[in-house]
């Protein structure tokens, strides 16, 4: 990338009003500098403390997410890569942005479910927590409970978008957007 490259996209970023941007592989000490980061800014900036609390623990369920899938999937660096981008949006709310590869059914799933999740209102989305978090865990997946999505669209304010972009092969980038 030039400087002039450099250049356009600093004004792109600006005039997003983005607040954090990264692109790459991503690591827990990665996550936990970019965390500091992103709860010093918010604690500036935000008005209400508890918003601030539903954007850094937006931001850090879906890194993490993505951090186990790329781990689960054995995904090299450039594989593993994510793009997380954290902007404020016209009206004053935060949102918060990421993706990665996936494989194509994943992604595919993930978008059904997210979809599902988005046409929930609030009462609907404690009710599903509740019963979730009465449910025994899937032995495939032992790390998760599998209440992660639920708690992100709880704290969305507006119902969170999710994309697949197919790629050759057998995948797919996954984008999700959420709105705090």
């Amino acid at each position: 990338m030039n400087a002039n490259d450099l250049y356009a996209l600093r004004t792109r970023l600006f005039e997003a009003k983005t607040l954090l941007c990264f692109n790459g592989p991503i690591s827990r000490s990665l996550l936990e500098e970019f965390g500091l980061a992103l709860k010093s800014y918010l604690a500036t900036d935000a008005g209400k403390s508890a918003e601030a609390m539903d954007v850094f623990s937006v931001y850090i369920e879906i890194t993490q997410n993505i951090r186990r899938y790329v781990a689960a999937q054995n995904y090299e660096d450039a594989r593993g890569a994510a793009t997380v981008v954290i902007s404020r949006a016209a009206d004053g709310h935060y949102v918060i942005s990421a993706g990665n590869i996936v494989q194509r059914q994943h992604g595919r799933a993930l978008v059904e479910r997210i979809e599902t999740l988005a046409g929930r209102d609030k009462t609907e989305l404690k009710a599903l927590y509740k019963q979730q978090r009465r449910e025994p865990r899937d032995p495939a997946n032992p790390d998760s409970a599998g209440l992660g999505l639920l708690e992100i669209a709880r704290r969305a304010t507006a119902p969170m978008q999710a994309t697949l972009v197919e790629q050759p092969g057998d995948e797919a980038f996954f984008g999700l957007s959420v709105t705090i």
